[in-house]
């Protein structure tokens, strides 16, 4: 599957360790990836609740990236847990367990995928505060593939409950 110029949404989530340098340092690297190319859409950074981690979890910082995908899903894919495992995260942890460093590719324009390895768009993205809040900060609007609600919507549907607090504008 070819996909060009076309523009891919990525998580980032860390609760161990220097939360904020881990997402600093993980969002130069992906700057600088040949494949990504701006403009380079940056949300805030939240404070977020641990959800479905195990009792005692630290809470999380968590952000959004939008930028152009120049090459395959699959390659960005690779090099984001290229990414994890050189900033730390272990190659196989348990499901939910802490991390140093999560990114998730989230969506790449209107493609949807489901595959072994990649489903497009992430399967939980509607359901989640920590991901809605930071993507509603730069794409309101955007109508993710098999959605009938903006991001924002979907974000005012969710129900009260995990804290999610903008912490740092400007990271």
């Amino acid at each position: 599957m070819s996909v060009t110029d076309m523009r891919a949404g990525i998580a980032f989530g860390s609760n161990m360790g220097d939360r904020l340098l881990m997402l600093r340092q993980a969002r130069a690297c992906l700057v600088a990836s040949p494949l990504l190319a701006p403009p380079f859409l940056v949300s805030s950074v939240y404070l977020t609740s641990p959800v479905d981690c195990p009792p005692g979890s630290e809470p999380f910082l968590n952000a959004v990236i939008e930028a152009e995908l120049t090459g395959e899903p699959l390659a960005l894919l690779s090099d984001l847990l290229g990414l994890e495992r050189a900033l730390g995260r272990p190659e196989k942890s348990k499901r939910n367990a802490p991390r140093c460093i999560d990114l998730d590719l989230l969506y790449i324009g209107d493609c949807e995928m489901r595959s072994e390895a990649l489903v497009l768009p992430h399967p939980g993205i509607g359901r989640r505060g920590f991901v809605l809040t930071p993507l509603a900060e730069i794409r309101p609007g955007l109508l993710l593939p098999g959605q009938k609600e903006t991001v924002a919507q979907l974000l005012k549907r969710l129900p009260p409950g995990d804290t999610v607090e903008m912490v740092d504008a400007t990271w």
